[in-house]
């Protein structure tokens, strides 16, 4: 199935990491993302390991669960594991599709070379990071 580029860019911008870049940015992120298909079951990530892909689910659904406790479900416009875009830490959830699902994905070493090429879009990521950590620091 072909998906649109614009279509892409709205569901990447929807993505709180990615929400303060520009539309030309989003179009280069859009551009990384590849669309892949998971089966009813398949497991897009496992807590505790080590990933490097972030997810955003375009059909479908998923389970999320920390600890074997059900934390949510995600569906269409829905994300997990963007903090693996920035950082290489251990996953803090396991994600399983609770139906066939159809997803968008980015890799850190994609995302990593188009903060390189393109500064302003590693500006804005850690603008966001900085927002969300804050609450949680002295």
């Amino acid at each position: 199935m072909q998906f649109r580029k614009d279509a892409k860019i709205e569901l990447i911008r929807k993505v709180p990491l990615l929400a303060g870049c520009s539309k030309s940015e989003l179009g280069r992120i859009a551009s990384l993302a590849d669309l892949v298909d998971f089966r009813e079951g398949d497991t897009l990530m496992r807590e505790g390991r080590f990933g490097t892909e972030f997810f955003i689910v375009v059909n479908g659904t998923a389970r999320v669960t920390k600890g074997g406790k059900k934390l949510g479900d995600l569906k269409a416009g829905g994300f997990a594991g963007e903090i693996a875009l920035i950082a290489d830490v251990p996953r803090t959830a396991t994600v399983v599709a609770t139906s066939p699902l159809q997803t968008l994905v980015l890799t850190r070493s994609g995302f990593s070379n188009l903060m390189s090429d393109v500064p302003s879009i590693g500006i804005k990521v850690l603008a966001e990071v900085g927002k969300r950590l804050a609450p949680h620091t002295i």
